[in-house]
């Protein structure tokens, strides 16, 4: 494997370690350490823990090694504003398309989300990712590509925010209902309505976070898998 590629495959390894809790915000480490772990050289670990740096996932500090960034709910609120922001944007222009005219991301999203309460999926990690390739998906189908990047990085920088709230079933249920809603409002053109409802689901969503991310994060420290050999 070339060290470009071991590079990307230990970033890779290192993002999913923070988003499935194996490293928690706060949690400390060397180059090292995660060497070993790896089973590589210090220079692709230093080339993806730097990169993880310049992304806002990591902190290093002179002396003491890396540090999982600590959540930052100022920024977080700012990335969810950003993030109203694009989506009620990519919905007015969804729902401005000629009778008729729907993307095939919108109908793939409609087989997903609006189905009968027995077909839906009840493992928060998979809602959760599906729930991200919702919004995404909806930037997608509004035609602008640059947009659509940014909000992808948006929604990047909140994941661990999205994987701690399905930690709670009713949300799970909750969200399904809200998209389901939110997909027929902009599948029949009502336009100001799938923006509210947007938006009402996107602000719940954020409160629920602030409420339960601190005992969550302990809750989930005690049920993680242990760290790859």
């Amino acid at each position: 494997m070339s060290r470009t590629s071991l590079a990307e495959r230990i970033h890779a390894q290192l993002k999913d370690d923070i988003f499935e809790f194996r490293l928690m915000p706060g949690d400390r480490f060397s180059e090292g350490e995660v060497a070993a772990r790896m089973a590589a050289s210090r220079t692709p670990v230093r080339q993806a823990l730097h990169r993880l740096q310049r992304e806002g996932f990591l902190e290093v500090h002179f002396r003491s090694g890396w540090q999982v960034r600590p959540l930052d709910f100022a920024q977080f609120d700012e990335l969810y504003e950003l993030r109203i922001v694009l989506e009620l944007e990519a919905v007015r222009r969804l729902c401005l398309r000629p009778t008729g005219d729907h993307p095939p991301a919108l109908r793939m999203l409609e087989r997903t989300w609006m189905v009968r309460n027995d077909e839906r999926l009840q493992d928060g990690a998979i809602v959760s990712r599906l729930d991200e390739a919702f919004h995404c998906q909806l930037l997608e189908a509004a035609g602008n590509r640059e947009m659509a990047r940014v909000h992808r990085e948006v929604s990047e920088k909140i994941r661990i925010l999205r994987r701690l709230d399905f930690t709670q079933g009713h949300r799970i249920d909750l969200t399904y209902a809200e998209h389901g809603q939110i997909l027929e409002a902009i599948l029949t053109r009502r336009s100001e309505e799938a923006q509210q409802l947007l938006k009402s689901h996107i602000e719940v969503s954020k409160a629920e976070v602030h409420s339960i991310t601190l005992h969550k994060l302990y809750a989930a420290r005690q049920h993680i898998q242990p760290m790859p050999e």
